[in-house]
């Protein structure tokens, strides 16, 4: 267990009376509210001292109130230093004003889409929503990347039309642990770590594995690879609240990642768990 507090880039709190996610309707265990001092308890032992939150999937139409909502609990609770909400960039240049809006919010620090759900697998490459990227470096915001396994290929190919853009891999890609699948995602996730604009967050390992018999053992390929491709400077940890719960509480999670990187020097540790989250979200 890291003995520093650490930096948390990827939050997820919704309180469905205010916002509507039709996605929960999909997963009765994570279908309630899920707030911020339900977050300090699951902490346990694990000493957060700053968090990024990440749009949770409420209806698109409320992108803007979502962002709102965080901002009114990062009054309450302060160590909230990021916001990362949905716009969208499908629309091209038109999506201007809304990437405006959003970012004269100070603690909005870039734009996530999960293009993981998009029926077309060619979504992100639509010319469009390729501008709409482009258009965050003029913002100040990043974006970050939340694909699966499957989506790689392209996603390498989005990132190639902007090279201006500072983009984050959520969850390391999104590799089928729980099938033991490995290729073409390391090939793959080797490609995309030789773009200099690319960090890894390594976070959402545990639900790509078998939620109730996942091991370490089980996630040590996929770690060592991350780190094989991105190094200590280019990684950054997820602790992927309350989504994660279906596969483990969150002190396993950083328990199991601290042991994977027993090796690492203390600087090292350091980078992974703060300095590589506080440079690239800027808090």
């Amino acid at each position: 267990m890291p003995n520093f507090p650490i930096v948390d880039t990827h939050l997820h709190i919704w309180n469905l009376d205010r916002l509507r996610y039709p996605w929960l309707a999909g997963v009765p265990m994570l279908n309630r509210n899920h707030l911020i001092d339900e977050y300090r308890r699951v902490c346990g032992p694990v000493q957060v001292a700053k968090m990024v939150f990440l749009q949770c999937e409420a209806d698109f139409a409320q992108f803007q109130e979502e962002a709102d909502w965080v901002t009114e609990m990062a009054a309450i609770d302060p160590r909230i230093r990021g916001i990362v909400p949905w716009a969208p960039l499908e629309k091209g240049d038109a999506a201007e004003a809304d990437l405006a809006r959003l970012a004269a919010n100070p603690l909005i620090k870039g734009i996530r889409r999960i293009i993981q759900f998009e029926a077309d697998q060619a979504f992100c490459l639509q010319p469009d929503f390729v501008r709409g990227v482009q258009l965050l470096p003029r913002h100040g915001l990043s974006f970050d990347l939340c694909v699966n396994h499957r989506q790689l290929a392209n996603t390498i190919k989005l990132v190639r039309q902007c090279p201006n853009v500072s983009f984050v891999l959520d969850h390391i890609g999104k590799p089928d642990i729980k099938a033991g699948l490995l290729d073409p995602w390391r090939a793959e996730l080797r490609e995309l770590a030789a773009f200099p604009n690319v960090v890894c967050k390594m976070s959402g390992l545990v639900t790509e594995a078998d939620f109730q018999k996942w091991t370490a053992a089980d996630l040590r390929p996929y770690i060592d690879h991350v780190m094989d491709c991105f190094g200590f400077d280019r990684v950054m940890f997820g602790g992927d609240w309350p989504v994660a719960s279906q596969a483990t509480d969150y002190p396993r999670w950083v328990q199991t990642l601290d042991d994977a990187l027993a090796g690492a020097s203390p600087d090292e540790c350091h980078k992974l768990y703060v300095r590589n989250a506080e440079a690239f979200y800027r808090v």
